[in-house]
């Protein structure tokens, strides 16, 4: 059960309003997942949507990958919401539905295309230890550039912040049917 039930319209003060309209009129389409909490810090929530929006939306780091990064948090935080919510794009966006099950059981995924692993070991190793390796980083570097390499760095702190606050506010998993994540 939810530690913090979702705002209603009604129940928000004006700058909650502001915010909710601001992330509802963005490319999200609505409030959902962690905003439905994080509204309650108006001014902070909106400060953190713009930078999640650039990084769902904007970054030049291709979705498929994206997609790997952030099943990766995900599954690193044991984040069900994000899990869930995220699936369906990771499919969408051409990732290997063995890949996406490999993680989901906490494995190395034995299909990486040669991108996809420099994403996943970058990501795995961040999430696992707080540090890459010299090996991981160079690798992206290589094959991302600079900024890339940054923005990859970024979104996984992004999407540990967005597990971090589902997880602390015990937003459920939209869909109650489908397995859950394991410890």
């Amino acid at each position: 059960m939810p530690r913090l039930g979702p705002l209603t319209y009604e129940q928000m003060n004006e700058a909650q309003r502001r915010v909710a309209d601001e992330i509802a009129r963005g490319p999200r389409g609505r409030v959902m997942g962690p905003f439905t909490v994080l509204l309650r810090a108006p001014e902070a929530a909106n400060r953190f949507q713009k930078v999640g929006e650039y990084m769902r939306f904007v970054t030049k780091i291709p979705a498929r990958l994206r997609m790997i990064a952030v099943l990766t948090t995900a599954r690193a935080w044991t984040a069900q919401y994000e899990w869930q919510v995220h699936v369906p794009q990771a499919l969408e966006a051409g990732v290997d539905e063995k890949t996406i099950e490999a993680i989901f059981h906490r494995r190395r995924p034995a299909t990486l295309k040669p991108d996809e692993a420099i994403v996943y070991n970058f990501v795995s190793e961040l999430q696992e230890t707080g540090r890459v390796s010299d090996a991981s980083f160079r690798a992206a570097l290589a094959h991302f550039g600079e900024q890339e390499t940054v923005e990859l760095t970024m979104l996984a702190g992004y999407f540990t912040a967005v597990a971090m606050a589902l997880n602390t506010f015990e937003v459920e998993a939209p869909d109650k049917t489908k397995p859950l994540l394991g410890e």
